[in-house]
């Protein structure tokens, strides 16, 4: 079905999107070091721009992913697709929003380049909280991702009629839970994201892997 190789397509294009935005200087998890990152951004505004273009290219991409899923799957269990679709709708708008509080930094990035002393102070504290905020509402989409992967994780591993492994809905269930539980700690704790790196690593490779079935499974 086209939508199975679109929906492959689709997550192949959000990592590749991200993979990009970061040779850009946009993390997705960022450092709290918000006198180095205003920093860079004076001495590059133009990759600035950039890179957080790319990444809201990439939270369009999620919307546009949710769909397509729901278009290719919702047959085999409604339910389960409806909650995938409404997770990962509602996660791919609260990145575009936490992406336009991010862009701030453009403009305190200037302010910081003319101030000194106690403002200069002010600003640097201004520029650590909007990235302590854009890990913490990223936590919460990433959640709402967790419950959208999860969702279409069970199908893949209890469908019998798909062809998709269920393998790879079993290792699905089991990152998204992972997943889920990380960035529960770092809603409390945004200073702390760094630390569930290698969870991150394993949530890409299962995108990874299945966005490369959904592409060619259609030809097999």
């Amino acid at each position: 079905m086209f939508e199975i190789s679109l929906s492959g397509f689709l997550f192949l294009f959000i990592i590749i999107t991200l993979i990009i935005s970061e040779k850009f200087g946009y993390s997705v998890i960022s450092d709290l070091d918000s006198d180095t990152k205003l920093k860079e951004i004076n001495k590059d505004p133009k990759k600035f721009k950039i890179g957080t273009l790319l990444a809201f290219i990439e939270h369009g991409t999620i919307i546009a992913l949710a769909i397509t899923l729901f278009l290719a799957f919702n047959s085999f269990n409604m339910t389960l697709a409806v909650i995938w679709t409404i997770s990962r709708i509602t996660e791919g708008l609260i990145d575009v929003y936490n992406g336009k509080n991010y862009w701030r930094l453009l403009n305190i990035a200037r302010q910081y380049s003319v101030s000194s002393g106690d403002e200069k102070k002010s600003i640097i504290e201004l520029g650590r909280s909007i990235l302590k905020t854009k890990n913490r509402v990223l936590a919460c989409a990433q959640i709402l991702f967790s419950i959208g992967t999860l969702s279409y994780s069970i199908l893949f591993a209890t469908s019998e009629t798909l062809p998709i492994p269920a393998l790879i809905g079993w290792f699905g269930i089991v990152v998204s839970i992972l997943y889920g539980f990380a960035n529960g700690i770092i809603i409390v704790k945004p200073d702390k994201a760094k630390k569930f790196f290698v969870v991150g690593l394993l949530i890409l490779a299962f995108e990874l892997i299945l966005g490369g079935w959904l592409l060619i499974s259609p030809l097999l």
